[in-house]
């Protein structure tokens, strides 16, 4: 697939490809926090779209994202 046969998604109701909401609510979901922990000092460090990557306590710029909380299941071939 060429550059300009993609065409890049609206974001209106059915851009997410499936039957009615699902009653899931994505706009709550894009500003939320995601978490990590600091590489140094192990603290929780909140991020948001746009925020410098950096500890808030010790100033480090090593982050590791937390792993989700949903059940992960891979199928075995």
């Amino acid at each position: 697939m060429s550059r300009e046969q993609y065409q890049v998604p609206t974001g209106g109701k059915d851009s997410f490809g499936g039957a009615s909401g699902g009653g899931t609510n994505f706009a709550a979901e894009v500003h939320a926090p995601i978490f990590y922990t600091c590489g140094d000092c192990a603290v929780r460090v909140p991020l948001e779209k746009g925020a410098p990557i950096r500890c808030q306590k010790c100033g480090a710029r090593v982050l590791y994202k937390e792993r989700t909380k949903r059940m992960v299941q891979f199928e075995a071939r």
